[in-house]
């Protein structure tokens, strides 16, 4: 048993890092486009829909999917990360248990 959920925590570990890895890489790319054009905005703006459209994508409508593609990977990388981490904390005090 112990060693089936040590197993499990160093598999989500690693499906953690192969996540942030990925969506890090998809984040940079749509990033750099973003930096290099200028577009600025803020957190606010990231988990704030309403905002965004009213005050960034007016803005700059020519780099509207960029800016959706930046905040959807964002938001997605977020939430597998809390999920994640969350698996991995409970498989981790599951294992103090049992030890």
């Amino acid at each position: 048993m112990y060693i089936l959920l040590l197993s499990i925590v160093i598999g989500l570990f690693v499906a953690m890092l192969f996540v942030n890895l990925y969506f890090r890489a998809k984040v940079f790319k749509v990033y750099g486009v973003l930096v290099r054009n200028k577009v600025e905005f803020g957190a606010a703006h990231i988990f704030n829909r309403q905002k965004l459209e009213a005050e960034i994508l007016p803005r700059y409508p020519q780099f509207r999917d960029e800016i959706e593609s930046f905040i959807r990977h964002m938001r997605y990388s977020i939430r597998m990360a809390t999920v994640l981490l969350l698996l991995i904390t409970a498989f981790g005090a599951i294992l103090m248990y049992f030890r």
